[in-house]
């Protein structure tokens, strides 16, 4: 059975759903993980996308959302003229990446203030995108959620800390993953939930022992 979305498809400005609109939102994604502005943009793309992503404006929807732009606005046509005028630096490259998604792009973002991100993710059908690593860590994102993004040490008791938290605040995890490089050393927490987490929710998780950043992702 086929909902309303599925039939009719995403609403967008282009001629693919995955080439176009998957890939503005998976710009868009990469741009709420690195939680600011973005003023240098590394885009290494694979299979299709590399392809020919440029003839269906995959290059021009991955730097409108990674603007900030949302798939259908019509600003999405003029992305690289927009992002010369605001100072983003871009740079796209064609790679060949081992068992990955044809539509796949990696997306290493820098921010005003230097801080950095990077995203790994493909567009998988009808403007849907699944992030599959963020920093190395090997995640399941697909931005249908809002998330609470955790980076902690690998301890014992940290998880229950922030469950709990988000328990008394009566948040809803729809889905959870941690990730970690290896034992005891630092590990990446990811829940996606029905309602996006309040700032109270986040700060107090960040006072948790253990935990090195909390960052809340809304959905795209």
């Amino acid at each position: 059975m086929h909902g309303v979305f599925d039939i009719v498809g995403p609403v967008m400005i282009g001629p693919s759903s995955s080439h176009t609109a998957g890939a503005a939102r998976l710009g868009l994604m990469a741009r709420k993980i690195l939680g600011e502005r973005p003023v240098r943009a590394e885009i290494n793309l694979h299979g299709s996308f590399a392809q020919t992503g440029k003839g269906h404006g995959t290059d021009k929807a991955l730097i409108a959302g990674i603007m900030g732009m949302e798939p259908d606005d019509v600003r999405l046509r003029d992305a690289l003229v927009l992002a010369e005028k605001q100072g983003l630096e871009y740079e796209f490259r064609q790679v060949e990446l081992q068992d990955a998604h044809p539509n796949t792009a990696v997306i290493y973002l820098v921010g005003a203030t230097g801080r950095a991100a990077r995203v790994r993710g493909a567009s998988v059908g009808g403007g849907n995108i699944l992030v599959t690593n963020i920093d190395g860590y090997t995640v399941e994102l697909s931005g249908q959620y809002p998330s609470l993004l955790i980076i902690h040490r690998d301890r014992p008791g940290v998880i229950t800390q922030v469950t709990q938290i988000l328990a008394r605040y009566e948040v809803n995890i729809a889905f959870m993953r941690v990730s970690r490089q290896s034992r005891g050393e630092t590990a990446m927490m990811i829940m996606e939930m029905d309602d996006e987490p309040a700032a109270d929710v986040v700060e107090e998780c960040s006072q948790v022992c253990d935990v090195d950043m909390a960052r809340a992702i809304p959905a795209v």
